[in-house]
């Protein structure tokens, strides 16, 4: 298997010191070294010395290595040995196919997004969708199986209500209507406002729900159009935010209901399930029980989340499951992961990827004037229409399709890195003037930059461009070649904490890079050719860096803006 320099770096300082929870950071600074180790501070605590004592006898273990050929090494009179990569390393390094199979013959599922059916999706999902996409393209660049998992709300005595208004006010639902989804919301609100006139519906609601559980053929095949009507709106949102729903696989609550009396008699048998006050509960420590059923017969959400991490775990034998659910859930799912630990089910690891709110300009949660949750459709209009007039200002000979099809993609972009350059934990805000800033920390930003150096290499013409074994950058190029080797590094950590504000920085920080090296140094103009040709297929690493990282946000990457 392929290994980063950090790795190779890692593997050279245990052999040396024989600690085999050595680490290797990343300086904020680069003048500390391109990476560095404190494990002279473990070593000297054991053995009674000065950390920096230590760092000097481990400077000269690792200088009788083949890491004196990677780096040069450095001992900080705070005992850090910091490590500054050679050149010629450098050069031949940032070379490679940037690909690494950490994760081969494992597999992992990522839930995220999970609407409800016969309801808009709304700015509720849109941080559930953008997090848990990112993360399934990473693990899947990191060589791991990934499975995208889309755990869809399509049951409940809700649909009951729902088809009981069809058969009254509309006569025959079809998911061919304009605006199904519109027309469900419609019929789901006028039954409510009946219902505060007339009690009785509320028993006409559960009777219908009633006949659909035990498979009234008439009541199936409305609640299949409502939920193939849904399934369709949501691939239209799913397709403008750039999410491929064809890689989901989908399965609602309803595909869990004949397992969940079976499921529940097993777990009262392994005297797991007990009875309480009338409810059926799992005793859990520390924290409140799960409830299985409640005390009129119905299950819960949670019965059902036990039936499909039973289902994942038996039938995609997963090495880990992430749930991309926001903040409020934790509970849930701290009792989810309690009850699959009695059960057994801890060969694969369980991950609650916790997310905060979407908070407007004035810091308060997002909503419309009337307070109601906002549509993602209307977020992700507004933002299209706020990068039409940046890419219009930016770019006055394109067609109108043109310019349309880079404003969406601006407007995306935007969207998408505003939310990821935060951890998932904290709430985000949406001020829509930084979220679209091309000189700011944002999505366009990077996109500009991108652009910027497709231009050049654009003129250029094809490459790579030939150079001699001993061309090199100059010293501009060299920051840009530090960091160019971190990109798997950054790839990997971004899975321990299951975040992607690591990679959105470095791409960030790339990209300041590559301006500062755009606007400082010569290239299509330089008359030394060696200098020139070295400088371009820096130029077209860098791109190509920009492009996968990007790429792997889930942001696409334009010729131009």
């Amino acid at each position: 298997m392929a290994k980063t320099v950090k790795q190779l770096l890692q593997e050279y300082v245990v052999g040396a010191s024989g600690i085999s929870t050595a680490e290797i950071i990343i300086p904020p600074d680069l003048k500390l070294g391109d990476y560095a180790t404190n494990v002279a501070f473990i070593l000297a605590k054991q053995e009674g010395k000065k950390p920096a004592d230590v760092a000097g006898e481990l400077k000269e273990k690792l200088l009788g290595t083949d890491l004196a050929k990677m780096a040069d090494v450095e001992v900080a009179p705070t005992g850090f040995i910091n490590f500054f990569l050679k050149t010629e390393f450098l050069d031949e390094e940032i070379k490679k196919d940037k690909k690494i199979d950490l994760g081969q013959g494992k597999k992992v599922i990522v839930e995220y997004s999970s609407p409800n059916i016969a309801k808009p999706i709304h700015i509720g999902h849109l941080r559930s969708t953008i997090i848990g996409d990112a993360l399934a393209n990473v693990y899947e660049k990191l060589g791991y199986e990934v499975v995208r998992w889309n755990f869809i709300g399509d049951w409940g005595t809700q649909f009951g209500k729902l088809i009981a208004a069809d058969k009254k006010w509309h006569g025959n639902f079809s998911d061919t209507l304009k605006d199904p989804i519109q027309e469900m919301l419609r019929l789901y609100v006028k039954f409510h406002e009946e219902l505060k006139n007339n009690p009785e519906l509320e028993k006409e609601g559960q009777k219908e729900f009633k006949k659909l559980e035990t498979g009234d053929e008439e009541n199936l095949i409305i609640w299949k159009s409502f939920r193939s009507a849904s399934l369709a709106a949501f691939r239209i949102i799913f397709n403008k935010l750039g999410i491929d729903s064809e890689k989901f696989v989908i399965k609602g609550e309803s595909d869990y209901e004949p397992r969940l009396k079976p499921l529940i008699e097993e777990l009262k048998n392994k005297g797991l399930a007990i009875e309480s006050e009338g409810a059926l509960i799992v005793e859990l420590e520390n924290m409140p029980p799960a409830l299985l059923r409640k005390t009129d017969g119905a299950t819960l959400y949670m019965t059902r989340d036990i039936a499909s991490l039973e289902d994942r775990i038996q039938n995609y034998n997963p090495a880990k499951i992430l749930y991309v659910v926001a903040n409020q859930q934790a509970l849930h799912f701290e009792q989810l992961f309690a009850v699959a630990k009695k059960l057994g089910w801890d060969s694969t690891e369980l991950s609650h990827v916790k997310f905060g709110m979407v908070l407007g300009e004035d810091g308060k949660k997002l909503a419309t004037r009337e307070g109601k949750v906002v549509a993602l459709q209307e977020v992700i209009d507004r933002i299209t229409s706020l990068a039409l007039e940046t890419v219009k200002q930016k770019s006055a000979d394109l067609s109108e399709e043109d310019e349309n099809k880079i404003a969406h993609a601006v407007a995306i972009s935007a969207l998408k890195y505003n939310d990821l350059k935060q951890h998932p934990h904290t709430d985000i805000q949406f001020d829509w003037k930084a979220m679209l800033d091309l000189s700011g920390n944002s999505g366009p930003y990077i996109q500009y930059t991108y652009a910027r150096l497709a231009n050049i290499l654009s003129k250029a013409g094809n490459g790579p461009w030939e150079t001699s074994a001993s061309a090199s950058v100059d010293l501009e190029g060299k920051l840009i070649e530090r960091k160019l080797v971190n990109y798997l590094d950054v790839l990997i950590e971004c899975t321990t904490p299951n975040a992607l504000n690591g990679l959105a920085l470095y791409l960030y920080d790339l990209s300041a890079l590559a301006n500062r090296f755009y606007e400082n140094v010569r290239v299509l103009d330089e008359p030394d050719t060696e200098k020139k040709n070295a400088r371009l297929n820096l130029i077209k690493v860098v791109a190509d860096n920009l492009k996968d990282g990007l790429g792997l946000l889930g942001i696409q990457t334009l010729e131009r803006i």
